[in-house]
């Protein structure tokens, strides 16, 4: 079918592709070949063909499988390539079919059926103890909810060259060494509990954390987390991290529909109509979060005292009846068992909000070290200095966080906060 007869021209079918399509094509190349280095090139070589073709063939009636197919030869000819040249070496001898992460290529057995989810299989095959922690998670983001590195550092703050270099050295790593890209047995599942867990809480923070682009919010993202941790649950029942975790996720969920106004601005918790909060979903958070318990450590606790600020916000009715000192305190415990800045960023907002906004302010100070690329930061310091009546050095922060910000929605909404405080 021609650009004409479809009212789309190729490029835009290659645009749409890419934002429906390159995350679970990437994800399913990753899991059917257990090469993760070579899933991404050769998927992105497919793209590079579509680009070279449609517009010259026609946009095929199904984009998504012809970049399938595209890619997924591109994998076989390497690994077919790889075979030979391996047979040609005088001095080594490889059965192909045992090699660790080079599966035959008409071998179809599904290694890890006792994990009831293609996407979870993925999450667990990349979460492999002999990588470091944060090259699993990153590698995760990569291959199962298909972030782009500037996305994946922000998570991490870290900078972009930074992350690119972990991801690309993590792939390395996995194709060199041998690692078996592959679900472990039943048994052993509860050994990566806790990297999958942190994994699937940071592909729910991304859905949240807006990222470049026009999007404030990516409530598919953020709800495939939810849909994975409640899988994770069945599978493992009753482990304390996974049953905060899924607390924690479906509170905040819960506020999704009220976060952006009509127009798709930011609209901030203050302002948000919470009657447009799904109170089922609260009901079924609470109830998650009551079975948690009080005990409960390491990353557990992490998600549970993150999940009881999530609880204060939900059982308020207004804005005016949030108990700021609860959340602060609750704040301060994450801070001490964490130590992490971004936590003492979120206690400075309670803090201010319940004791005033130079008590916050004086929560910041040491804090740039520690954010040096975090425009969160500075647009906490400009709103608590506007508060304090020092409005040219709030102006100041401002103009910093607006430079620092990459998404566009939360850029119009800093760009008009910094024109009422200019403006008294």
């Amino acid at each position: 079918m021609s650009p004409e007869e479809t009212g789309h021209t190729a490029d835009d079918a290659l645009a749409a592709a890419w934002r429906e399509h390159w995350a679970r094509l990437l994800g399913a190349l990753v899991a059917r070949y257990r090469r993760p280095d070579l899933a991404e090139d050769a998927l992105a070589d497919a793209f590079a063909a579509a680009a070279r073709t449609w517009p010259a063939d026609g946009v095929p009636a199904n984009p998504a499988g012809w970049l399938r197919t595209a890619a997924g030869r591109r994998v076989l000819d390497r690994l077919r390539a790889e075979a030979v040249a391996l047979r040609k070496e005088p001095l080594m001898v490889v059965e192909e079919r045992g090699r660790p992460g080079s599966p035959d290529p008409g071998d179809d057995r599904d290694e890890g059926a006792h994990v009831p989810d293609e996407r979870l299989r993925l999450v667990f095959a990349c979460s492999h103890p002999a990588l470091a922690p944060e090259a699993r998670a990153a590698l995760t983001l990569r291959f199962v909810a298909g972030l782009g590195v500037p996305d994946i550092a922000r998570l991490f703050l870290v900078p972009e060259a930074t992350m690119a270099a972990r991801i690309t050295r993590a792939k390395k790593r996995l194709a060199a060494s041998g690692i078996p890209f592959a679900v472990p047995a039943p048994e052993h599942l509860d050994e990566r509990l806790d990297v999958v867990a942190t994994v699937l809480y940071l592909v729910f923070t991304a859905g949240y954390a807006p990222g470049t682009g026009p999007d404030l919010v990516r409530v598919e993202l953020a709800g495939e987390a939810i849909r994975l941790v409640r899988l994770l649950d069945e599978l493992l029942p009753g482990r304390p991290v996974v049953r905060a975790l899924l607390a924690l996720l479906v509170l905040q969920h819960a506020r999704r529909d009220a976060r952006t106004g009509p127009d798709g601005a930011l609209v901030l918790l203050a302002d948000q109509d919470r009657s447009r909060w799904h109170a089922d979903e609260i009901v079924v958070g609470l109830e998650v979060l009551s079975s948690v318990p009080d005990d409960a450590a390491g990353l557990a606790q992490d998600y549970l005292l993150q999940a009881r600020v999530a609880a204060e916000h939900a059982v308020a009715r207004t804005a005016g009846d949030t108990d700021w000192a609860a959340i602060a305190t609750l704040y301060a415990a994450l801070e001490d068992h964490t130590g992490s800045p971004v936590v003492r960023l979120a206690r400075a907002v309670a803090v201010a909000e319940s004791s005033g906004p130079e008590a916050g302010l004086a929560l910041l100070d040491g804090l740039d070290a520690a954010l040096p690329h975090h425009h969160r930061l500075l647009a906490v310091r400009g709103e608590l200095l506007a508060r304090s009546g020092q409005a040219d050095a709030a102006v100041a922060a401002l103009e910093l966080a607006i430079e620092r910000c990459a998404n566009d929605v939360e850029r119009a909404h800093l760009e008009r906060r910094r024109r009422e405080v200019a403006g008294g």
